[in-house]
């Protein structure tokens, strides 16, 4: 059975990899080096400048292109470097829409520096697909979605927005940094493009910062791997070496974060205390036959509101957890907990935030692989 043909388990393991070429080594080496010796001017080995390429780098794009089921992919130094990547596919005058509910970061990014280019951002719930099309016009080059949402959880039906963005000769790009490639595939339902902040589930122990973009269309992949060689935003040998390794427990981890939040969340959901839950596994989800049809699992992934909806009740529980550790982040071995109004989406302005929903009392969990009643317990004793 040759790679392109395992199942994903396999794939997570061996999908794109080979063994070294020099010696045999079955993990990728970390070459860790700038340049490389050329016999003759310009007759290089496929690798002349690291900031083009690196071998261990190349390893990663293959892993992380495989698992998509894509051709090509690319490796940055963070989330927001990948993304910066597909932004400067535009050219000023051009119009991106955007999910409404969107890491703070994206939308830092987005308003903060490249609408000072002269690109415009507008933003739908990407729920009706009529009000969706209703953004497009003749300088419409791109839809940039999330899914699930960062986070309320919000699910976009990838493949009703693609037969949109077809139709409309779009490019779609879809952050699949919550779902990742175990639970969504979203080059499958038509997507142009699929970014990955890696940082996060792909390498998945809270060591590196890397971001990835995944395509099909050569064409796409070329403009792209120009960007990243031009720009230079890449990651490190070390990082890919590191994000390649994780990568090899994203099934197994995976399936811990989904079976661990599912029953957080179920826990929540009948908590007295507890006002709102955000989490697609819910029958009552607004997007929950969406979510079951594009995704093969709901993930670790939950945000709430305590009853009464006060920011300093909010505060309280998440100073108090103990074993979910107050930090940036998520997509870690370990339990995360944040309070987006002041970390992750600190940067949308507070009007901006609560209207989408992102309000002061709102609290996200990323679920880790730890003994799912030690986490219970320790949500117990916070929201006493």
């Amino acid at each position: 059975m040759g790679k392109k043909e395992l199942k994903f388990n396999s794939k997570a393991i061996h999908g794109g990899q080979q063994p070294d070429a020099a010696y045999g080594a079955v993990m990728p080496p970390i070459y860790q080096t700038s340049t490389y010796a050329q016999p003759t001017p310009g007759g290089h080995k496929g690798y002349e400048y690291s900031r083009g390429a690196n071998p261990t780098r190349t390893a990663l794009e293959n892993a992380v292109a495989s698992l998509e089921n894509g051709k090509f992919g690319m490796a940055f130094g963070s989330g927001m470097a990948a993304i910066d990547g597909v932004m400067k596919l535009l050219e000023p005058g051009d119009e991106v829409i955007c999910t409404s509910d969107l890491y703070g970061g994206s939308y830092r990014l987005f308003k903060g520096i490249y609408e000072k280019f002269g690109i415009k951002f507008r933003f739908s719930e990407m729920v009706d697909m009529d009000e969706l099309s209703s953004h497009i016009n003749a300088k419409t080059k791109l839809i940039w979605v999330e899914t699930p949402t960062n986070p309320l959880m919000n699910i976009v039906d990838i493949k009703a927005v693609s037969e949109i963005t077809e139709a409309n000769k779009l490019l779609l790009a879809v952050d699949n940094t919550f779902a990742t490639p175990y639970l969504q595939r979203p080059l499958e339902l038509g997507a142009d493009i699929v970014m990955h902040s890696a940082t996060k589930y792909l390498a998945g122990h809270s060591d590196v910062v890397v971001g990835a973009l995944v395509v099909n269309e050569k064409t796409l992949a070329d403009r792209l791997y120009f960007i990243q060689k031009s720009s230079g935003a890449i990651c490190g040998p070390m990082d890919s070496f590191l994000t390649l390794r994780g990568i090899k427990t994203l099934h197994v981890r995976m399936q811990r974060h989904c079976e661990n939040g599912e029953l957080v969340a179920n826990y929540l959901e009948n908590h007295p205390k507890i006002d709102t839950v955000y989490w697609p596994g819910f029958e009552h989800h607004p997007q929950h036959k969406v979510a079951k049809a594009q995704m093969s699992g709901f993930g670790g992934m939950i945000s709430f509101v305590p009853k009464g909806g006060k920011y300093e009740d909010a505060i309280q529980i998440v100073e108090k957890l103990r074993i979910f550790t107050l930090a940036e982040s998520l997509g870690g071995v370990e339990s995360l907990v944040g309070h987006p109004a002041s970390m992750s989406h600190g940067s949308i302005p507070k009007e901006e935030r609560e209207k989408k929903g992102v309000v002061d009392a709102l609290i996200r969990l990323s679920v880790g692989i730890e003994d799912v009643e030690d986490l219970i317990a320790d949500l117990e004793q916070a929201l006493k």
